[in-house]
């Protein structure tokens, strides 16, 4: 089936861009307030970061390849090796997409598979164990 899975195309299952950029607006509106990741974020408008991940998570969950026509190959782990990413701003960034995600009503299916990636991935940017 050209590479998609049997249910379909995961993007468009679960809402398309509108899904994703409330997950990204949603993600941002917790760091803005965190003390262990804003400093992460040197810009004072988070509305490009935002961006920056509502374009990543699309072609990642199927959609549009904008991302990688503006930004190259995503490369995550060379992105976010300039800051220290230990066992506490990994918590802290999963308890924030997990409200991210749970705020857009996926179906339990959905939501888990999105989150089992979302773990993974965190654990992945670890590259400290300091405090």
């Amino acid at each position: 089936m050209n590479g998609e899975a049997v249910g379909g195309n995961f993007y468009e299952l679960v809402g398309g861009k509108e899904t994703f950029r409330k997950i990204a607006a949603k993600f941002y509106e917790g760091v803005a307030a965190d003390e262990i990741l804003r400093p992460m974020y040197p810009e004072e408008d988070l509305g490009p970061a935002a961006e920056r991940l509502q374009l990543f998570l699309e072609q990642y969950w199927g959609g549009p390849t904008t991302y990688q026509e503006l930004r190259g190959h995503p490369r995550l782990r060379m992105r976010h090796n300039p800051f220290k990413i230990n066992p506490q701003a990994r918590e802290h960034w999963l308890m924030h997409m997990r409200s991210a995600v749970e705020s857009v009503g996926l179906s339990p299916l959905h939501q888990a598979e999105m989150w089992a990636y979302f773990d993974r991935a965190a654990t992945a940017m670890l590259n400290s164990f300091d405090e």
